[in-house]
């Protein structure tokens, strides 16, 4: 039962921020940062050193959902779950990652471009799928891809910004995942404008969701 009330806080909360760093210190006061501007969903990209240390002193902190990101295969999966990991965000789709997640009760968002990723994804019970780049497509995509795949629930990620962000909700997006442009400044230590920047964008997303509830009503 608690995948699912995780699945329905992150999308509840429509957006994830993808923290990255070149050091552990670095990525941890950026994700408080991120976390003191209002930001629920923290992916801890495996591209940090200490990752993993990272999750377990996140995962306790002020309600976070904290997953791990940049998750190449089921190995790294499992250390991330058994460390506090909630869900496991890919660039691609596998099979054993997929498998894993299940066992375990996490939930996995793979990284897919195609119509057969997708279908495939979906064959192994991924809830969310991440469009990865989105930069890649227009925010149309997604209104063409539920023509045939009504059922899928797609989360952009990679190419999400404060200009486009409102076009990918009213275009069906169930959720966005954003990095630099809310996380930048923290490779400068600015910490204190990473918690302007996820306000600002907080606003912008909960203002966006009301647009686009009152367009389905």
């Amino acid at each position: 039962m608690q995948i699912y009330n995780t699945l329905n806080e992150m999308m509840t909360n429509k957006l994830a921020v993808v923290i990255r760093g070149n050091n552990q210190i670095t990525a941890q006061k950026t994700a408080i940062a991120c976390a003191k501007g209002g930001i629920k969903t923290l992916e801890i990209t495996f591209t940090i050193p200490g990752a993993l240390d990272l999750i377990k002193s996140l995962k306790d902190y002020d309600n976070l959902v904290i997953g791990a990101g940049t998750v190449l295969d089921s190995e790294t999966a499992r250390v991330a779950i058994l460390a506090g990991a909630e869900f496991i965000v890919s660039p691609s789709f596998d099979e054993a990652t997929a498998k894993l997640c299940n066992r375990y009760g996490a939930l996995y968002f793979p990284g897919c471009m195609t119509v057969n990723e997708m279908i495939r994804a979906a064959e192994f019970g991924v809830s969310i799928i991440k469009l990865f780049p989105s930069i890649a497509f227009n925010p149309s995509i997604i209104e063409d891809l539920k023509g045939p795949l009504p059922h899928i629930n797609i989360m952009p990620t990679g190419g999400v910004s404060f200009e486009n962000a409102n076009r990918w909700l009213e275009s069906g997006a169930v959720m966005l995942g954003i990095g630099g442009e809310i996380t930048r400044p923290g490779k400068n230590k600015d910490y204190e404008k990473v918690t302007q920047l996820a306000k600002e964008f907080l606003k912008l997303i909960r203002k966006d969701v009301n647009v686009v509830s009152k367009k389905k009503s």
